[in-house]
């Protein structure tokens, strides 16, 4: 055997058993586990990043999972943060009660969050929720206030369920609806599409098709009835809300989500990703995350000033 070849050898194997170490230890980082709401709801929760770092809570929106926030936990930017995710009940690994009630009072969606904050430990975390998350946030705030975290960014958020602030879109809902297996993956591939003014790239939309088909059929059509309390909760916050809106979004009516808010708490920052859908997270993640990054400094300023 010549020496180069012996080296290329030597060289490789070198290469795989820093791979294989190196993907353990990001294996051994991640935490799953579930905890139980007050009703008895198993919600599936996950972590990453630093465990003893500021911790970021993201909640994802209808039809997802934690898989959304796929381009925020693995980004570099964000490691030194305790990222934790969790799937809304009746999506991903939790729980789905066939009954309607479980989906239609807000409350529940509000005291899950409640469970999963006091089963982390996390102290005063940042809440970051995307579309449906943002009703969750706003429910989360009317029942328990702000003294647990330090900071709310809502990412195209839906601040109230209602014509005046949510595009429509009568097919796809009614699709949505449907107990015809073809006719409600079609409405779900179709709602997919319209989270996005610049499409995700195959491998990423099928996994997001993939989540949106894990999701209960019975939460998708109570949803459109579910209470929302950002009237009551919103102006309880009175650490930094940012909102964050793609000005391309087919879902929610920007500009009118962003003034409802405004009436309901002047404090309200914004930020408009112009060439964003319904999901800047996502289509602009790198800026997103400088964003996500920068209001966190803000958020620990200004938990260190109360």
């Amino acid at each position: 055997m010549n020496k180069p070849y012996r080296f290329r050898t030597w060289r490789n194997a070198l290469l795989i058993l820093l791979l294989t170490t190196l993907s353990s230890l990001a294996s051994a980082s991640e935490k799953h586990y579930t905890v139980t709401a007050p009703d008895g709801v198993k919600i599936a929760v996950q972590e990453s990043g630093n465990p003893t770092g500021p911790a970021i809570i993201f909640i994802h929106g209808l039809l997802g999972s934690r898989l959304n926030w796929e381009k925020q936990v693995n980004s570099p930017e964000l490691q030194n943060y305790r990222m934790i995710t969790y799937d809304l009940r009746g999506h991903g690994m939790s729980g789905k009660p066939e009954d309607a009630e479980a989906y239609r009072n807000g409350r529940h969606y509000a005291d899950d969050l409640a469970a999963v904050l006091k089963s982390t430990g996390a102290r005063r975390p940042v809440l970051v929720g995307w579309s449906l998350g943002g009703v969750v946030m706003s429910n989360y705030l009317a029942a328990y206030g702000d003294a647990g975290i330090s900071g709310v960014m809502y990412v195209d958020g839906v601040i109230e369920l209602n014509a005046a602030l949510i595009t429509p879109h009568p097919e796809v809902y009614a699709g949505l609806a449907s107990d015809d297996v073809r006719t409600h993956l079609e409405a779900e591939r179709a709602f997919l599409s319209l989270c996005f003014h610049t499409q995700p790239d195959a491998v990423t939309r099928e996994l997001l098709l993939s989540s949106a088909a894990m999701a209960s059929w019975v939460m998708t059509r109570t949803t459109p009835s579910m209470t929302v309390a950002a009237a009551e909760g919103l102006p309880k916050a009175r650490v930094p809300v940012l909102m964050i809106y793609g000005g391309k979004d087919q879902l929610v009516k920007v500009q009118p989500s962003i003034a409802r808010a405004r009436e309901l708490n002047d404090h309200v920052q914004t930020k408009l990703y112009a060439n964003s859908g319904h999901a800047p997270f996502l289509e602009e993640a790198p800026r997103f995350n400088r964003d996500l990054s920068a209001f966190m400094t803000s958020a620990a300023v200004n938990g260190d000033a109360q």
